[in-house]
């Protein structure tokens, strides 16, 4: 039995389907975990989460901001509707509620024991360790679970605060966790992130780092996998694993198998932007 960690699919059902079988991906004795952002752009949205969700217990994910997208579609669209055409043809898919229903309960941070390993979709502040990061999580979880689902995706395009306080109540407090755990990319030592910033490290102003970079971070001694930071790229560290190597963007679509931290990569889809990550 293997654990592989694939990077942000994004609709790449072709790309997944390529890697799957390079890796040679067993779905009755190996594992599938991806920190997120499994939907859109890709071309292939609705084929990827029939995959994936029909994997069962052999797959495990972390939601990430596009599928936090979707969802908040699925709330506004009871009867499909979406400018997205891509997430539209979900929402009008025979299958679109149980596909939702399942999304819906998956988790925002998944911690595994057995390889000290914690998986979310972007990052984790200085100040949260791996009991907090979870504990966070698990409020936004049971917001998406629970009938306020659609108060939370109501406010979600509303950045009130940028910096943590453990003191923060309500939406406040849920929208920052949810920006923290599926949108950061740079923050300072005080937790405070700076937001909409998509560059490569270094494209940021001071006095912020890259999250993992903050020496005194809580998260330093365990292994932490995420995504969601295409111009990164596949950057690979005893304790830090980016897996989003720009598949939708004409980079790679990637998987790093945990046992024995083995690399697999295959073309993604070719788009025009694909230059311009090249010479990152």
């Amino acid at each position: 039995m293997a654990t592989y960690i694939v990077g942000d699919i994004q609709g790449c059902y072709d790309a997944l389907q390529r890697l799957l079988e390079k890796i040679g991906f067993d779905p009755a004795a190996d594992r599938l975990w991806c920190p997120g952002d499994l939907v859109n752009r890709g071309k292939q949205s609705l084929e990827t989460l029939r995959l994936l969700e029909g994997l069962g217990e052999r797959f495990t994910m972390t939601i990430g901001n596009h599928d936090l997208y979707l969802l908040r579609e699925h709330w506004r669209f009871p009867d499909g509707g979406s400018a997205n055409h891509e997430i539209d043809v979900i929402l009008h898919a025979s299958d679109r509620e149980r596909l939702l229903g399942w999304l819906q309960n998956q988790p925002l941070a998944h911690w595994a024991p057995e390889h000290q390993l914690l998986m979310v979709h972007a990052g984790v502040i200085p100040q949260w360790s791996v009991e907090q990061t979870l504990s966070c999580a698990a409020e936004i979880e049971a917001i998406l679970r629970s009938n306020k689902a659609g108060k939370f995706f109501a406010k979600m395009s509303k950045n009130w605060v940028r910096r943590w306080d453990e003191e923060l109540t309500g939406w406040k407090r849920l929208r920052l966790i949810s920006n923290i755990l599926t949108q950061l990319r740079f923050c300072d030592e005080n937790g405070k992130i700076l937001a909409s910033a998509s560059g490569p490290p270094g494209s940021q102003p001071m006095p912020y780092k890259p999250w993992f970079k903050h020496k005194h971070r809580q998260t330093r001694n365990v292994t932490v996998a995420f995504g969601h930071w295409a111009a990164l790229g596949l950057y690979l560290r005893k304790r830090v694993l980016c897996l989003d190597s720009g598949c939708v963007w004409g980079g790679r679509l990637s998987a790093i198998r945990l046992e024995d931290r083995q690399v697999f990569q295959v073309p993604g889809k070719f788009h025009p932007r694909q230059v311009a990550w090249s010479a990152q």
